[in-house]
């Protein structure tokens, strides 16, 4: 590596000897012997990174990617010996290189001298509270007030610390809050709704016999695919190499069940066979035949990936959103749908709802709405937590419930500018929906989740388009659905409007049923005739003609959601809310209105 022994004319390194004895050298990784350069930002514990160095280069640094690493070609006083790296870690308490140790607790600032821009001209990020972040390196050893974790953990930003370098996290996994780096974090990503992205990569579809045993070359034992079966449609040909042989085992349907021997059934291609993760990661639970060869050669050890498929586990994993199914317990079922089951449940300790999608199609359709969730960040949206993939997939949320509140309180524990608030906080999560382009269709007091802090929340707003394909109209929620989507199956953010509408006279009735002592016959034609609800006992009149306002017959003349939450601010600003109301304090809400967290 090119090293020149003279420095840039001018230049000037500012700078303090470190102390002696310094207070790390205790470290058995104080730099001595390595390959490469470790850091020690403040209270983590050190860590080795290898850099490729060229004279005129310029790196960033990987704790904290605002401050700048150069290799300016030119060996200053204060440099590695080995490499004539100059550092730029203005914040960080103490670096260590390859046999050289410096403070930079005391203030020293070793300035970048040729060529770069001071490292202030660059923006350093900052992550506000709430924002959650994937971990990228170990850290298993900390000190009094900071926060252990692995590499790939997911925390949430509670705040920052007066050092811009610094923040106080909870992590999702123990619960625990401390002190961790900036830059140890990179911000959980969204999952992007990719068509290659598969729950079974393995899956080749319809090919030959001949086909898969070319897939499975060169020839190893335990590498395998799926495919549909040529001779008998409707089932399915797992395929296994063993030694040096292709075996074809035949799965057949049995009482909707699969099965290769009879002996052993399972509830879809997912349950009997699993995807082993990336590297580095955590398993899943084994399913069978991965930890048991039972009838066939061998056990499956390494899936054959379908050409231009990705792994929708590997890709879970890299983006944070992929959650161990050992920390979540079930409860008791709270639904059933064409999908699957929807469940209560904890999931290291918080009140979760899970939805279990066990068909393999249908799981595959609610892997694209999740994208859709992981997008959608706002104060009024139910949190998406992540997913598992153990016999299908588990779909974890933030739980509660608009409906049970308000029927187990009732009028003389819940005001009616608490209403009036709930009311607004559904409008404005209804209002970043519509902001986006996207389409509720399922929009009710039912689906809504109110907070330990008694924030309103809309919930499955990524799910409903999954849940609805293929179902027919008398599967639909008659009486929250607009007549034209009944009809016609015509959803837009019009028919969400028709349905918040609905929500309003729940939410003013403490949570009744509404068309109460009507058929759902009976409401689909008396709509179509004009009957509308009468309000409920106490409603304002203000909030009623709301209701009347998103019961429009044509779609066009229904407000959007902007203007209905403008008009339930107005509305609880003249209710006079004197007491904190949505776990807020009065004067902070509602206006001004803030769309976005």
């Amino acid at each position: 590596m090119p090293t020149v022994s003279t420095p840039n004319p001018g230049a000037c390194v500012l700078g303090r000897p470190p102390p002696s004895p310094h207070p790390r050298d205790f470290s058995p990784e104080s730099g001595v012997g390595v390959g490469g350069w470790t850091c020690d930002s403040g209270p983590l514990q050190p860590v080795l990174h290898t850099l490729s160095l060229s004279p005129d280069a310029t790196f960033l640094s990987p704790f904290l990617p605002d401050l700048l690493l150069w290799a300016p070609g030119f060996v200053p006083d204060n440099f590695c010996p080995g490499c004539s790296l100059l550092i730029s870690l203005l914040s960080l308490p103490c670096c260590l290189l390859p046999n050289f140790h410096f403070s930079l607790s005391l203030g020293l600032p070793l300035m970048p001298l040729w060529p770069s821009p001071h490292p202030s001209s660059r923006p350093q990020r900052r992550w506000a509270p709430g924002t959650q972040c994937i971990t990228k390196c170990e850290h298993t050893r900390p000190k009094p007030g900071e926060l252990a974790f692995h590499k790939g953990d997911v925390v949430t930003i509670l705040e920052a610390c007066e050092s811009k370098s610094w923040y106080r996290a909870k992590h999702h996994a123990s619960g625990q809050e401390g002190l961790l780096a900036a830059g140890a974090l990179r911000e959980r990503e969204a999952l992007s709704a990719d068509p290659k992205l598969s729950l079974m990569p393995w899956f080749h579809g319809k090919i030959s016999g001949q086909e898969a045993v070319q897939q499975l070359q060169p020839p190893e034992d335990g590498l395998f695919l799926v495919r549909e079966s040529a001779r008998h449609p409707g089932d399915y040909v797992l395929c296994v190499s063993f030694g040096r042989d292709v075996i074809h085992y035949r799965v057949l349907h049995r009482g909707g069940r699969l099965t290769i021997d009879e002996a052993v059934s399972f509830c879809n291609l997912m349950d009997m066979v699993e995807v082993r993760p990336p590297p580095g990661l955590a398993p899943q639970s084994r399913t069978h035949y991965s930890k048991d060869k039972g009838a066939i050669c061998t056990k499956l050890v390494k899936p054959k990936r379908k050409q231009g498929t990705k792994s929708a586990e590997e890709e879970l994993a890299k983006a944070g959103w992929l959650l161990n199914l050992q920390h979540l317990t079930l409860g008791a079922r709270i639904g059933e749908g064409e999908f699957g089951a929807v469940l209560q449940g904890e999931y290291l300790g918080q009140k979760v709802a899970v939805k279990n999608i066990k068909c393999d199609v249908t799981a595959q359709a609610f892997l694209d709405e999740t994208a859709v969730m992981t997008k959608m960040q706002h104060k009024n949206l139910v949190r998406l937590l992540g997913v598992i993939l153990h016999q299908g997939l588990y779909i974890v949320m933030e739980h509660g419930n608009l409906v049970n509140f308000l029927r187990t309180r009732g009028r003389a524990l819940v005001s009616t500018p608490q209403l009036l608030q709930f009311s607004l906080h559904v409008a404005e999560g209804m209002e970043y929906l519509e902001s986006k382009k996207l389409v509720h269709r399922d929009l009710a007091a039912r689906n809504i989740l109110i907070s330990e802090d008694l924030v309103a929340k809309v919930s499955d707003f990524g799910l409903a388009k999954a849940e609805r394909k293929g179902l027919d109209s008398s599967r639909l929620p008659v009486k929250w659905t607009a007549p034209e989507a009944l009809k016609h199956g015509k959803f837009s953010s019009k028919s969400d409007v028709w349905s918040f509408g609905v929500l309003l006279w729940e939410v003013f009735s403490y949570g009744r049923a509404p068309y109460p002592k009507m058929s759902l016959k009976e409401v689909s034609e008396a709509v179509e005739k004009g009957y509308r609800m009468e309000p409920p006992e106490g409603c304002p009149a203000p909030i009623h003609a709301l209701m009347g306002g998103c019961w429009e017959a044509e779609p066009a003349r229904r407000p959007p959601f902007r203007k209905l939450a403008e008009k339930l601010a107005r509305e609880l600003r003249s209710a006079g809310a004197s007491a904190p109301v949505g776990g807020q304090d009065a004067d902070s809400s509602p206006l001004p209105r803030s769309q976005e967290p």
